[in-house]
């Protein structure tokens, strides 16, 4: 009976439960792919900001704006120092030492007490319940001393409209000391995603009727009781506007230091179709990529885009976009093929065209490199295991490059200097 009640109490804390990167909240693309590329945009002005605070001898203060269970604590802390070496072991910008507080508020306080139950051995972070929406002074930060560094993640801000937008960064400006950091996060405007919705006035704010249906099975999608919230969607001009207003209101300057657009290629929202019944179904495949002994079949990456009348200058950037996916993709599918699993050779090694993007270009020649290097190997799943996690790590590097920070992904994030 001591056995089987040992067993039923390991079973009730769900440690036994089977996870998966294939699918939930945390799957394989939320953290090899979206969370990274934020922690990579983000990798020079963090660092920059640490090494001002090291010369000073002081720790960081990191405020979340919106901070849900704290995945913005993750988030953060996964950020790596410039260029580490591989003998490195410690790679983080954020050291345990080198934090000083890290604070969260969100409105919700379940969310919030879910975040204060995950973190409630961690003496240096703090979780409130606290709603924005009409801004920050008076109330919220009145009784908190300055932070180094204040961000919101995950689309927070496109909860609100520019004119709060405008409150909430101007207030972080008259907060904030001489020298600060903010990040603001919002829903790209044209993410292929939501192609559907691309006709609204461009100089009108427009709110979607936003859907988590991502979160249930594809055969439940059409059948479950799916809430849905007003979500704003914002290009970088809308962007632009609101910090422009922002530091005329705070009598502040506000520099940015870059705009990106993430998750053009892997939105949740290509895989239900929601806002675009043409959508490329790519979230799902690229899981796969970095799944451990699991093969994808790299024809489901491949992407016939839908072009959506009246709209060229989007439609040229995302036809060229999937075509620079498409010939990467079809180019490691060519390698595979004429691989020689006897003499780990490439039979024939297809054409790298000179008129193809550089981006585009540096990505094949790493695939062909590594099936080079690697294909040979006869233990273990080679292909599975590493050949298609290089592909899910070059077709990453291609969004980001290829990228022009414009609001065309399913997140638009800015990154901004305070210096007052």
């Amino acid at each position: 009976m001591s056995e089987k009640k040992a067993y039923t109490q390991a079973f009730q804390t769900g440690k036994y439960n089977k996870a998966s990167g294939l699918l939930g909240k945390y799957d394989n693309v939320r953290r090899f792919w979206e969370d990274q590329v934020t922690a990579i945009f983000l990798r020079s002005a963090l660092n920059d900001l640490i090494e001002r605070k090291k010369k000073r001898l002081e720790r960081i203060r990191i405020l979340d704006l919106g901070c849900g269970i704290g995945d913005g604590y993750d988030l953060i802390m996964g950020v790596t120092t410039n260029d580490p070496g591989i003998y490195d072991t410690i790679v983080n910008a954020v050291t345990d030492e080198m934090l000083k507080e890290y604070v969260g508020i969100d409105i919700n306080e379940n969310l919030v007490q879910q975040a204060l139950d995950y973190y409630d051995n961690h003496p240096k972070l703090r979780f409130e319940v606290a709603d924005i929406a009409q801004g920050m002074i008076p109330g919220i930060l009145d009784q908190e001393s300055p932070f180094d560094f204040y961000f919101t993640s995950f689309g927070t801000l496109s909860h609100f409209t520019n004119e709060q937008c405008i409150k909430i960064v101007a207030d972080i400006c008259g907060h904030a000391p001489e020298h600060a950091i903010f990040m603001g996060d919002w829903l790209g405007r044209y993410s292929v995603e939501w192609q559907d919705l691309w006709h609204h006035p461009a100089d009108q704010e427009h709110f979607m009727d936003y859907r988590m249906s991502y979160i249930y099975p594809e055969e439940e999608r059409t059948t479950a009781d799916v809430a849905a919230f007003p979500l704003k969607l914002v290009c970088r001009k809308e962007v632009e506007s609101i910090i422009e207003s922002a530091s005329k209101k705070a009598g502040v300057a506000i520099k940015p230091l870059v705009y990106f657009d993430r998750s053009i290629f892997i939105g949740r929202h290509l895989d239900t179709g929601d806002y675009n019944q043409n959508c490329p179904k790519l979230r799902g495949p690229v899981n796969a990529l970095f799944e451990k002994y699991v093969r994808t079949d790299l024809e489901n990456l491949l992407v016939d885009y839908v072009p959506r009348p009246g709209f060229d200058h989007l439609n040229n950037f995302f036809d060229s976009f999937f075509m620079s996916f498409n010939a990467l993709v079809k180019y490691t599918m060519g390698l595979l093929g004429d691989h020689d699993c006897h003499n780990g050779k490439l039979k024939c090694i297809p054409d790298i065209l000179p008129y193809y993007p550089k981006p585009l270009q540096e990505a094949m020649e790493t695939m062909r490199r590594v099936i080079e290097s690697v294909g040979w190997l006869d233990w273990g799943d080679v292909r599975a295991n590493l050949i298609e996690s290089v592909l899910g790590f070059a077709l990453r590097k291609l969004e980001m490059e290829l990228q022009p920070g414009t609001g065309v992904g399913h997140g638009l994030v800015g990154i901004f200097e305070i210096k007052k």
